[in-house]
């Protein structure tokens, strides 16, 4: 029986110790980020709190990779600041709903299988762009504001403090998993750490100090918009770079932690799971988001392999905005930044400096474009795509370099061309000076058995030299066409006029006869 609505997978082993101790890190842990998110778009600290509960419940319920934390993110707030600026929060929240209804239906076309055109080095910048992002981002915690409000570098003590309590964090998760692997060893560091600070009454910036977390249930909302073609049109640019880059982040972080677990998520559903996330966010005062390379490898890297952890996580976010925010507030920013430079050592792929001088430099030079693309212009749609592009332009390049043809003459004096390699927009000129119409016998004969005809500008190049010949009064037949080049030309019969001879049909004996 087919289990499409299966949503859980009881047979799966769930280690509910670490499911739960892990969920309770990662909480913790989301925080700062979502509180830093929400700021970073201009809107308030509950307004990305609300987006980490929600879409961090929802696709932990619904999504496609068990394991993969959600909720508001850097990515999204970047693409938001200039629409909460000149038109403020309800028009967020509008454009959160419909760039989840633009998710959902790319997961109902399928679309999420795409992101396998994504090449390893796209993989590498992407990692390590991100990796670099998150550690920028903790070095505000070094800084604060002065009279004017003004963030500055701490000095004197003040820095010194920070940076101990820091490397205190880094060494416990560092140190831990040596000794024992029985509590993750992020949560053992907050703890420690928490308890230091509030036990010895140190004087230390903490989570309170940038906004409180005072919350209650996310109210539900129906974004107080115009419902108009105006509204429409201005919106439905934003919506659209949301979804983008919120689905090419959570399908690359997908990918990644498939890779770390040596397990297959499912790109497709965890397209729908965003959606659905983004438009219950939207509709409960939410900022958006989409999945968390950060948080999730947190999670994973405490073992977490389940929904549960999610799920934890989620929740006790929640109860700490109901229930928990002075307890909360009394966390030092210290030890939540050693976590997560922690977690960007983790995440950086240090093998990509093993690839300079035995990769193609072309793979290097894709791998370091993204990184800079993503580190500087915070635009990761942007950076995926411009390193898909020249990896797509390098491979083009390469294949139209492989044409090659192989001639000869047979007993009834035709000539005949073997070709080699596919025939596409890249390789026409090549193509082209194999030819020479003006000394070739009156019947030529093209033969396609190792070649392929890829697109139009092929076509078109046939087109072309068929007519050379025809005009040189000779006759040039193509041969060994693949039933899809042939379904390829037909299609555009009535633009070209090209002679396919007919491949002869051989009957093999079989023992039913």
């Amino acid at each position: 029986m087919t289990t499409r609505l299966n949503l859980f997978d009881l047979s799966q082993k769930v280690d509910y110790k670490t499911e739960l101790l892990s969920g309770l890190t990662v909480a913790l842990a989301l925080i700062p980020e979502a509180i830093a998110f929400a700021l970073i778009a201009g809107l308030s600290p509950l307004t990305g709190l609300y987006a980490a509960f929600t879409m961090g419940f929802v696709t932990s319920i619904f999504g496609g990779r068990p394991g993969m934390i959600s909720g508001a993110t850097g990515a999204v707030a970047v693409v938001i600041v200039s629409l909460a600026k000149s038109h403020g929060v309800e028009y967020i929240f509008a454009t959160v709903v419909l760039a989840g209804v633009i998710q959902m239906a790319a997961g109902l076309l399928r679309l999420g299988k795409f992101i396998r055109l994504v090449p390893h080095p796209v993989m590498f910048g992407f990692v390590n762009g991100l990796a670099i992002v998150i550690f920028l981002a903790q070095l505000d915690q070094f800084k604060i504001s002065d009279a004017s409000g003004t963030l500055r570098w701490m000095q004197g003590p003040a820095l010194w403090l920070m940076l101990g309590l820091v490397v205190l964090t880094m060494l416990i998760m560092w140190g831990l998993p040596k000794l024992t692997k029985a509590i993750p060893a992020s949560l053992t560091a907050i703890v420690v750490v928490s308890a230091a600070v509030i036990g010895l009454q140190i004087d230390t910036k903490t989570v309170g100090d940038i906004a409180s977390v005072q919350g209650s249930l996310p109210p539900f909302h129906i974004p107080a918009v115009p419902f108009s073609l105006e509204t429409l049109q201005l919106i439905l640019p934003y919506s659209f770079i949301v979804a983008g880059v919120g689905l090419i982040e959570s399908l690359l972080t997908l990918n990644l932690i498939d890779e770390i677990t040596e397990t297959k998520g499912r790109s497709n559903k965890e397209c729908m799971a965003q959606g659905l996330a983004n438009i219950v966010t939207g509709l409960f005062s939410g900022m958006g988001g989409c999945a968390m390379i950060g948080q999730s490898l947190i999670n994973i890297s405490s073992g977490a392999r389940a929904r549960l952890s999610g799920i934890v996580a989620s929740v006790m976010l929640l109860v700490f905005i109901m229930f928990g925010a002075s307890l909360i507030e009394q966390l030092p920013m210290a030890a939540l930044t050693g976590v997560l430079i922690m977690v960007c050592i983790g995440t950086f792929e240090w093998a990509s400096f093993k690839t300079i001088g035995k990769m193609p430099t072309s793979d290097v030079f894709v791998i370091v474009v993204v990184t800079l693309v993503t580190v500087f212009l915070h635009n990761l749609a942007l950076a995926v795509g411009v390193g898909v592009v020249i990896s797509a332009l390098v491979f083009a390049w390469e294949n139209a370099k492989r044409i090659r043809a192989r001639k000869y003459v047979d007993e009834q004096g035709t000539k005949h061309y073997e070709i080699f390699g596919p025939l596409f927009f890249g390789s026409i000129h090549a193509f082209n000076e194999k030819f020479d119409v003006s000394s070739d016998p009156q019947e030529v004969v093209i033969d396609f058995a190792e070649s392929r005809v890829a697109d139009m500008s092929a076509i078109e190049a046939l087109n072309t030299l068929t007519r050379r010949y025809r005009v040189a009064g000779k006759t040039v037949h193509l041969r060994h066409l693949s039933p899809d080049c042939r379904k390829l030309l037909q299609q555009a019969e009535s633009m070209i006029e090209v002679n396919i001879l007919e491949d002869p049909t051989y009957r093999v004996a079989s023992d039913l006869e």
